[in-house]
């Protein structure tokens, strides 16, 4: 067996397409209306037909997953972050954890928590 994806939940999937592109250069591999896979095996999904396959609320910002990207020049990256969209959710701004990592944590404009970190 093989994980084969990574599925969110988004509110607008052609908003989430230009901000995976924009900041990770994701691209889009298949566009099923309302379900879209890109680069990197990240799904998105049309809030409205999970809620409708699922039949429950979205809970968003609920922090018991996020996706995790590495960068080496994560000065650069938050630079471009800050300047693309300036008013994103941080949960926290760029620090260095005590064994050197440094990391940043945000949300999407959806509320998927995401990570980016230096390579170790």
């Amino acid at each position: 067996m093989k994980l084969k994806n990574i599925l969110i939940v988004v509110k607008d999937i052609e908003k989430s397409k230009q901000f995976y592109h924009d900041l990770f250069g994701l691209d889009v591999i298949l566009d099923n209306d309302g379900n879209m896979i890109l680069t990197e095996g990240l799904v998105l999904q049309d809030e409205k037909i999970w809620k409708e396959f699922l039949g429950k609320d979205i809970i968003t910002e609920n922090n018991s997953c996020e996706l995790y990207f590495e960068e080496p020049d994560i000065e650069g990256f938050t630079e471009k972050l800050e300047r693309l969209y300036p008013s994103i959710r941080y949960v926290n701004r760029l620090m260095a954890h005590s064994w050197g990592q440094k990391v940043i944590r945000f949300y999407d404009p959806d509320g998927n928590l995401i990570e980016v970190g230096t390579p170790m």
